[in-house]
């Protein structure tokens, strides 16, 4: 190692440097063209390069699940071909017929008496479960397979749902993953004759007369092996750098003091936090990190931010949905004179950012999912405050689904001032909103029936009545598409997977052929 160092210090400074220098200018001239005003017309039309970015970014989840399936189906195929290498090694090892594989198989594993082994199985009575749990290259292996059932398993949606927190410590089993792949292969199961060997003993010229190899008259000597050096650790230096280096930044960003400003208790155990911390900017849509270091000092939570950008405070929404947000709304509850210390990560992008760049949105939020679009229609509000010409859209349909009534009550305050808000301005038909209760009994459904005819809905005190059952999505588009001819619509969705089979038919259904008449673009929350 000293001598390769000593040989090649220079070429791979030279090299270092060289890259160094690359990503220095295009980090220039990337931050150029994003950012100097002497491209902002160019930037129009090409798009905003971050956005651009950011958009294929927030398919980081759909990606990782595809390198997910991927490592699953090497690793059967990886196992399988060992199972029946080592059926091959096993009967190798038992045979008596004096065949080149039997000799090769009856190797001595003795290195001081120069042995130079070709077969793993080292006797006829060796199994080869034996050698699975005994040999560097097995044992590595099966708490590779074992590490990544339990990942692959704890991820499926009920159980990521039902019980995060399963689901988080047992993915981070990755790190015993890459440990263990990293020395898989020192062990040296798949070995090959080595060069001094090949030049004394060529299997071409001395394979054929094996049973001459130990005669002093013959000219082909007995081949000796050695195994092939480790090389898995190649492939996976680079993402464990990457990911080390991240991980130090999220560490940097997380130990930033967050200031809670407000603390709310909203109806169906919602808790509000409203916070501050230095040099933080958010977009709407976006989402952030959450650690509670006297509940965990480990686990991080994505939550939505529902505030607005124009808002000199960024919020949350938290509902129980596990073990830890119900001991966070507890602690919070339970306070007294200290108030629980929060570390924030983030915020980071989702595809709600470019609800703006659509004439015409339609956001739909199931439960606790409308959170992304609370920012958004503060946001709006703020816009109209502050008489934003430069807003491209012009109609927001936007449909919540609950199972409760007393959910509707988290943003009834926002959706009160947006209806006075349009009201004002003239602009009633910007924003047309929904919403459906899932879950009722039938005293609810007779008193709505008894006071149908009043100015404001029963249940939530808006303008808007409120529906039973679920939205009839192919009326709903069908009506948007006659509605709106030929405009792009973006279809966000921050909700179940089954409604986004829904939806995305209907984006489908509903987009003409014709690309200069009305096209639908789905789009789904994903962290």
């Amino acid at each position: 190692m000293g001598n390769w160092v000593v040989n090649h210090c220079f070429s791979v400074l030279f090299l270092a440097v060289w890259l160094g220098l690359n990503v220095f200018l295009f980090v220039d001239a990337f931050l150029k063209y994003e950012k100097a005003d002497k491209y902002y017309y160019t930037r129009k039309i090409l798009g905003f390069c971050s956005r651009t970015l950011r958009k294929q970014l927030d398919h980081n989840l759909t990606f990782h699940k595809l390198v997910a399936y991927m490592i699953c189906l090497h690793t059967a195929i990886h196992i399988i071909a060992h199972l029946f290498n080592f059926d091959c090694y096993s009967r190798s090892r038992q045979a008596t017929d004096g065949s080149l594989a039997s000799i090769l198989s009856g190797l001595s594993h003795d290195e001081k008496k120069g042995g130079s082994w070709l077969n793993p199985i080292q006797s006829p009575n060796m199994t080869v479960e034996y050698v699975t749990f005994t040999s560097i290259a097995g044992l590595t292996g099966v708490i590779m397979t074992i590490a990544l059932i339990l990942m692959v398993t704890s991820a499926t949606e009920f159980i990521r749902r039902s019980y995060f927190e399963v689901f988080w410590y047992t993915h981070h089993l990755f790190i015993f993953y890459i440990l263990a792949l990293g020395i898989h292969g020192i062990g040296g199961i798949v070995r090959g004759q080595t060069e001094k060997s090949m030049n004394e003993s060529h299997p071409c010229k001395c394979a054929e007369s094996f049973e001459m190899w130990d005669d002093h008259d013959s000219h082909c000597r007995r081949p000796e092996f050695e195994g092939h050096p480790a090389e898995s650790w190649k492939w996976i230096l680079a993402p464990v750098i990457l990911y080390i280096c991240e991980r130090i930044l999220r560490f940097y960003r997380s130990q930033q003091k967050v200031v809670i400003t407000k603390v709310v208790m909203h109806p169906s155990k919602v808790l509000e936090l409203q916070m501050n911390k230095r040099g933080f900017s958010m977009e709407v849509g976006q989402y952030i990190f959450i650690n509670c270091p006297s509940i965990s000092l480990l686990e991080w939570h994505p939550f939505t931010l529902t505030s607005a950008p124009e808002e000199d405070f960024f919020s949350i929404h938290i509902r129980v949905a596990g073990d830890w947000t119900e001991n966070l709304i507890r602690a919070f509850e339970q306070q007294y004179s200290t108030i629980p210390r929060i570390e924030v990560d983030g915020p980071f992008g989702t595809a709600s950012e470019d609800v703006f760049q659509y004439e015409v949105a339609v956001l739909v939020g199931a439960g606790i999912g409308v959170t992304p679009f609370a920012s958004i229609l503060k946001s709006i509000w703020y816009k109209f405050q502050c008489a934003d010409h430069n807003l491209k859209t012009k109609k927001i349909y936007f449909y919540w689904i609950c199972r409760e009534t007393g959910a509707f009550s988290w943003f009834n305050d926002l959706l009160t001032s947006l209806e006075q808000e349009m009201e004002e301005l003239g602009k009633v038909d910007f924003l047309n909103y929904r919403l459906f209760l899932t879950g009722w009994d039938s005293n609810i459904v007779g008193h709505a029936a008894l006071n149908f005819d009043k100015a404001t809905d029963i249940l939530t005190g808006l303008k808007q009545k409120t529906s039973f059952g679920r939205p009839m999505w192919d009326n709903e588009f069908s009506k948007i598409a006659t509605s709106h001819p030929k405009s792009v619509v973006g279809v966000f969705l921050c909700g179940p997977q089954t409604l986004a089979k829904s939806l995305r038919k209907c984006c489908h259904r509903y987009s003409s052929l014709d690309p200069r008449k009305v096209q639908f673009y789905f789009n789904k929350e994903n962290f």
